[in-house]
């Protein structure tokens, strides 16, 4: 019986230490001198149980992103525990980087460190901190009002890597860019070591907004968020949510094949990867995906930018 409780514990720690090979902040993957892809995915609704998304994730995971990144549970309610979930079993079932995304608006300081506690006993080690979106149905906390306030509350509890969001098309809070760019710089200085894009469909808008960050003094590397377009509904709410603009080029798409769903799809996979390609082209430090749970799209974007990057 000796022997076989010797076995077992040498067996869990061999265990532990593979897990542990796995873990990498976000920064030292920057750190490699090279272009990084990564995914995005959220949470299933408020119907659907975790148990539903298994199947995407493994999927997703094939396709060997740098990272994926989870969003935060429904309504930024603390209590759904699903981002924790899901980002554990991205990490330590598929073995692939995950970030969980964290809003503050609703919540507390202590609300918060039962969140970072549960990260930390997943051995997840990265963070996408975010005001949230204010719901009118939901009272607001005081505890934070800003980001940059979650950011610092978070480097005070763990060792964790924080990344931020950035708006090429400027926050829809903000009064201009000179404005949300003072307010970045903020976040930055306040402990944030990696940006993430809202999407936009226009690169010449992100060069320009990249020149500014730069000029500003922000040097962390900021990845380009793309959303490929695939429903002429869900895209024209996104963009309203967010305060993204619709190049003409790209509402002639959705004009084309709005009852066509499938040559819709396949068109808005051309265009993002068409952006991808202009977005490499010009030194962009990283690809971010917003994959809205569907492989096959994010399957057949990295088929075309990977051998890119």
């Amino acid at each position: 019986m000796g022997a076989i409780t010797i076995e077992k514990e040498a067996a869990c720690q061999l265990i532990w230490m593979l897990a542990m090979e796995v873990t990498m902040k976000i920064n030292e993957i920057f750190n490699q001198n090279r272009k990084v892809f990564s995914f995005e995915v959220f949470p299933p609704k408020k119907q659907g149980t975790i148990e539903s998304i298994t199947s995407v994730l493994g999927e997703l995971s094939a396709l060997e992103p740098d990272f994926i990144s989870v969003t935060y549970g429904a309504g930024g309610n603390t209590a759904d525990e699903s981002t924790c979930k899901i980002a554990s079993m991205i990490k330590n079932e598929y073995h692939i980087e995950s970030m969980a995304h964290l809003t503050c608006v609703n919540s507390t300081k202590d609300d918060v460190s039962i969140v970072l506690g549960q990260l930390k006993a997943q051995n997840i080690e990265n963070i996408l901190a975010l005001r949230g979106d204010i719901n009118p149905d939901l009272p607001r906390r005081e505890d934070f009002h800003y980001s940059c306030e979650l950011v610092r509350y978070i480097k005070e509890q763990g060792d964790f890597h924080i990344s931020g969001a950035c708006y090429p098309e400027v926050h829809v809070d903000a009064k201009n860019m000179q404005e949300d760019i003072e307010h970045l710089k903020i976040k930055v200085d306040a402990g944030v070591s990696h940006l993430i894009s809202q999407l936009f469909f226009d690169n010449d808008l992100f060069y320009h907004f990249n020149e500014k960050v730069r000029a500003a003094g922000i040097q962390v590397p900021i990845e380009a968020g793309i959303m490929p377009v695939s429903n002429k509904k869900q895209i024209e709410r996104m963009v309203t949510m967010c305060g993204a603009s619709i190049p003409q080029k790209l509402a002639k798409i959705l004009q084309r094949y709005e009852y066509d769903s499938e040559s819709l799809r396949e068109a808005g996979i051309e265009y993002a990867i068409k952006q991808m390609e202009g977005l490499l082209e010009h030194g962009v430090d990283g690809l971010h995906l917003y994959t809205m749970n569907n492989p096959y799209i994010a399957s057949q974007i990295s088929k075309e930018v990977k051998g890119l990057l």
